[in-house]
């Protein structure tokens, strides 16, 4: 098969290359960074991508996020992640859509040689390969509780007003309650929001980016 390899290191690009070499593949393109990836990618068009998930230029998540762009603009490039990190946020979104010829595996776990070359070729012919690992991570992630499920239908509401920079008479006035009754909510919300008592940060601005988050 025709491989490309994206990696920051330069010991781990060689040494990828040469087990690929010796079992028989082509590695047309070897890069370190998301940018020569995806022009690589373009160019080569090769069966599979093998790509790391922390990359130049930022070092954080380079990686993912061309494995997305590659999944989309060019869906018949299969895409083995090879990494240290499971990154949840763009982990979850590669996984979100089709899984043929897609997998993610753990540089420490991979234990054989064997063993990465039985995945990359499954991957190659349109299968997957997970390590059990990374299902974990995100399985942990997308089943963990939302705090703002924990609010009530009124809470929500007054959070939301908070969110459009309303203060507490403003929401008092436009739900037609007490201003007493808002204080109560927003304390409700701080409190099952779990935000931190602390002077130096500001409940109210927290709950606000956690309702932004959502």
């Amino acid at each position: 098969m025709r491989v490309i390899l994206a990696d920051d290191s330069v010991l781990l690009r060689e040494g990828l290359t040469r087990l690929l070499d010796d079992a028989g593949h082509e590695v047309v393109a070897a890069v370190g960074d998301a940018p020569a990836l995806l022009d690589a990618v373009e160019r080569h068009r090769p069966d599979v991508a093998v790509i790391d998930v922390r990359m130049p230029p930022s070092h954080k998540d380079d990686g993912l996020r061309a494995a997305l762009e590659i999944r989309e603009r060019l869906p018949e490039v299969a895409v083995l992640v090879l990494s240290q990190y499971v990154e949840p946020h763009y982990a979850a979104r590669l996984l979100a859509g089709s899984t043929e010829g897609l997998g993610y595996l753990l540089k420490d776990r991979v234990s054989e040689v064997a063993e990465f070359l039985d995945s990359l070729e499954r991957v190659r012919a349109g299968g997957t390969a997970f390590d059990p690992e990374v299902v974990r991570r995100l399985l942990a992630r997308t089943t963990r509780a939302d705090p703002l499920s924990r609010l009530s239908p009124r809470e929500a509401e007054v959070l939301r007003h908070l969110a459009q920079g309303f203060v507490n008479a403003a929401i008092a006035e436009r739900l037609h309650v007490s201003l007493s009754t808002v204080e109560k909510h927003v304390n409700a919300i701080m409190d099952k929001l779990d935000l931190p008592r602390d002077p130096v940060y500001s409940r109210r601005v927290l709950a606000i980016l956690r309702y932004l988050e959502s």
